[in-house]
């Protein structure tokens, strides 16, 4: 049974609180869709922003950079941090500028934040960041090396607290600007994958390596045909 993460002290939504949405179903289904994440802290006294890649695992996000990431190093010196991840979805044209808006799906998640030691622990976490980009990919690659893994820092955050925020359907008109003869509606948007563009040094210059099943799976979903 999805159970809520708020409302709560810092993830109440307070502007336009009847977007808000608290489900825990709903917020990881946006957490596992973005193709990656905003975590905000502060260093050395003043705050920072960083956009980079996530993977979750119940009610854990993990994050990953150099072993000489402040941001993350921070994170996990004050012990806690903020992540948010936003999917645009179009846009939302009203009969006025001040009306109109973008069609969006939003989470931040809050909580605690630790660093992950167990080397074994840590090549499981960074072979999931893989496929949490790319299902499948992990196991067509070859496999981590001990100094890939010791330059890496892995970083685990516990969801705490979490809010979601979503505006979607029609346009928000005044009532007395709907006789106005200015086109008003949705304009849908997505994210798609093209064609790839094959590498072509070392084994690739022959282009005789197929296209992994991984690569393959990924444009079957977005209807890509590629020749071969």
């Amino acid at each position: 049974m999805s159970e809520d993460l708020g409302p709560k002290e810092y993830s109440r939504v307070r502007r336009r609180p009847e977007k808000a949405n608290y489900d825990e179903d709903v917020i990881f289904s946006m957490l596992d869709q973005a193709r990656f994440c905003n975590i905000a802290t502060v260093v050395d006294g003043r705050a920072v922003l960083l956009p980079t890649l996530h993977a979750r695992e119940g009610r854990t996000i993990y994050l990953h950079g150099s072993a000489s990431n402040a941001i993350l190093k921070a994170m996990v010196q004050s012990g806690g941090g903020t992540l948010s991840v936003t999917h645009f979805d179009g846009l939302r044209l009203a009969r006025s500028g001040f009306a109109s808006s973008i069609a969006f799906r939003s989470a931040v998640v809050m909580g605690p934040v630790r660093e992950v030691l167990d080397e074994k622990e840590r090549h499981r976490i960074l072979d999931m960041f893989v496929d949490a980009i790319l299902p499948g990919r992990a196991s067509e690659v070859r496999a981590l090396r001990e100094r890939e893994v010791r330059l890496t820092m892995v970083v685990a955050m516990d969801i705490e607290e979490a809010s979601a925020k979503i505006s979607a359907g029609p346009t928000n008109d005044e009532e007395g600007d709907f006789d106005l003869e200015i086109w008003s509606g949705v304009v849908p948007a997505k994210l798609i994958f093209e064609e790839p563009i094959a590498s072509t040094d070392g084994a690739m210059a022959a282009g005789d390596i197929a296209l992994p099943a991984s690569v393959l799976r990924l444009l079957e979903k977005d209807s890509v045909i590629v020749d071969e």
